[in-house]
């Protein structure tokens, strides 16, 4: 008489529950991206040398022949330039933040998160909040090079990074629209262009580079309601350079506000929507 013997099922791991676990599982995944981000020096120096660029090229070149404020006074384009050009530096981060998931779930990285015990938005929590680390280390850079060209903060310290502070909750935001992305496409390459496309009309129909004024009627209203333009408004008013204009658009009139409200709304949706892409792509 034979025994038939039973082999026990063994069940998938469970993703732990409550604020704090997912908290703990999305710096452990920060960390992880950090440490491999530290290996990877390229990484950070070419993500340094881009906006060094732009604000080098954009001073020198156009900073005679722009009028602020009725004046070509090249210092003050300099300093009207750079809330622009922190903005468009942080922005930009959304092309590094989707490939970096798209070359995660290329190499079968995330399916080797997902056999962990581990809160489900955390993989995507943690590479966010490893591209806001490195994007806070862009701007503290990009901030030095901007005093060596004259840029100046005229209204104190903590205004500067209370302006700061919503530099980077731009980025974070924005970063949530790379990870949807990095997360649709199916290469990292793809993410790349993806993520890159759609960010030149979003920061250059804006108040970044020139004055809206001087736009036509409609691409004025479209420039003065962009999450971006609210951003760099906010900027300038913290820093107190000029470039400030009266306008009757509600993000203009109170930019500080209006960029608060369009970065949470831009996270709450995209984080929404990557999360659930997320949990759909991996099941």
């Amino acid at each position: 008489m034979t025994a038939v013997v039973e082999t026990p099922k063994i069940a998938a791991p469970q993703p732990r529950g409550g604020v704090v676990q997912s908290v703990n599982d999305s710096l452990v995944v920060a960390k992880r991206n950090l440490i491999r981000m530290m290996r990877i020096p390229e990484m950070i120096i070419f993500g340094l040398i881009q906006p060094i660029m732009f604000v080098v090229l954009f001073s020198y070149v156009f900073g005679g022949s722009v009028s602020i404020g009725g004046s070509l006074d090249p210092k003050g384009y300099r300093e009207f330039l750079m809330a622009g050009i922190f903005a468009q530096t942080v922005t930009f981060a959304t092309a590094g933040a989707g490939a970096g998931i798209a070359d995660d779930m290329h190499k079968g990285l995330i399916d080797r998160f997902r056999s962990l015990p581990m809160a489900r938005g955390a993989v995507l929590t943690g590479r966010t909040l490893a591209d806001l680390v490195q994007t806070a280390l862009t701007v503290v850079v990009l901030a030095v090079v901007g005093l060596l060209v004259g840029w100046r903060v005229h209204h104190g310290i903590p205004k500067a990074l209370g302006a700061f502070a919503l530099l980077l909750l731009l980025g974070y935001a924005f970063s949530w629209i790379g990870a949807l992305i990095g997360l649709t496409v199916r290469t990292p390459e793809a993410a790349t262009s993806g993520g890159l496309i759609w960010l030149f009309p979003v920061t250059f129909v804006s108040n970044a580079f020139v004055a809206t004024s001087g736009m036509t009627p409609w691409l004025r209203h479209v420039a003065e309601w962009n999450p971006f333009s609210a951003t760099v408004q906010a900027c300038r008013d913290l820093f107190g350079n000029p470039g400030v204009v009266p306008s009757d658009a509600w993000p203009m009139q109170h930019p500080v506000i209006a960029s608060l409200l369009w970065s949470l709304l831009i996270i709450v949706l995209f984080r929404t929507l990557a999360v659930r892409k997320y949990r759909s792509a991996t099941a």
